[in-house]
């Protein structure tokens, strides 16, 4: 079997497994899973350990920081227990979730009030879920000139496939980043709510955070983008070195062509003058011959 034919049947699987993850990951709301361990909270606050406030108190069963939920790019979800206070919908799988808010558009203008600290976070969050449509776009293009490239076996096509997969690669690493970047600036550098450094000490001693499966599987994805955009790398390299191989090999059946009556003016294969009307021999001729 040709290199080219392994190479582009391993890249298209590579990328068909990369979309996939991605697709799975981005859609999902499995990013980051908070625990609230209420039950403790509880325990401490009746045997006099730790106390809220009275505000805290009435917060304790109406908001969503005293719950345990899960968070991804666009809900944060609550598989255990509801918060009264929040205005909630049913996901698709059956969860009860409220959309993360990226005020796009924000009609009351109300990102004006925000911190600069604030505004960087909102400013990193969008910029994460553009570069992921980026990346998504790269993919769909890529398809096409893998198509074009395989029904052609064109190595130009499948270099340029490569190369589309390397930029969703970039973009989608690009895009983890700034998610990294969000959740930095939620937990280490934002004082305002619902953000982390906001909570009652009571509740960030009972509060674990940590990476969910849509994470995980987001960063695995990207990694498969990159094994695509290698995979085309080297397919192209076989396509070439097969056309090259097969140009030599026909090289010996190319016949020469010489120049013809009609190429060179009406003189003969490479004379310079008519080899067939000149003057011959007739009879009664001064040139002698056949002279009775």
């Amino acid at each position: 079997m040709p290199c080219s034919a392994i190479t582009l049947s391993l890249a298209t699987v590579a990328g068909v497994v990369a979309v996939t993850l991605l697709g799975i990951a981005f859609g999902t709301d499995n990013w980051v899973y908070i625990r609230v361990d209420r039950k403790q909270i509880q325990e401490d606050m009746a045997s006099g350990v730790g106390t809220l406030s009275a505000a805290d108190q009435e917060r304790f069963e109406s908001e969503a920081i005293y719950r345990s939920r899960t968070q991804g790019l666009f809900r944060t979800c609550f598989p255990e227990s509801r918060p009264k206070g929040v205005d909630l919908y049913l996901s698709p799988v059956e969860t009860y979730c409220e959309n993360i808010n990226y005020y796009i558009p924000d009609e009351e203008n109300l990102t004006k009030t925000f911190s600069e600290e604030l505004m960087a976070r909102l400013h990193m969050a969008r910029s994460m879920i553009a570069l992921f449509i980026v990346a998504f776009f790269f993919i769909f293009v890529a398809f096409w000139t893998g198509v074009v490239g395989c029904w052609r076996r064109s190595a130009g096509n499948i270099g340029t496939t490569a190369a589309l997969m390397l930029f969703a690669c970039l973009f989608s690493a690009g895009a983890m980043g700034l998610w990294h970047g969000v959740q930095y600036f939620e937990q280490k550098k934002l004082n305002e709510e619902p953000y982390y450094r906001s909570w009652p000490p009571l509740l960030q001693r009972y509060s674990v955070a940590v990476f969910d499966w849509s994470y995980f599987i987001a960063w695995v994805g990207v990694g498969w983008v990159l094994i695509s955009a290698l995979l085309f790398v080297g397919a192209s390299i076989c396509l070439k070195r097969e056309s090259y191989s097969e140009k030599r090999k026909n090289l010996p059946y190319i016949m020469p062509v010489y120049p013809t009556k009609s190429s060179n003016g009406g003189y003969g294969p490479g004379y310079g003058y008519n080899t067939y009307n000149y003057p011959g021999p007739y009879y009664g001729s001064q040139y002698g011959g056949y002279n009775y």
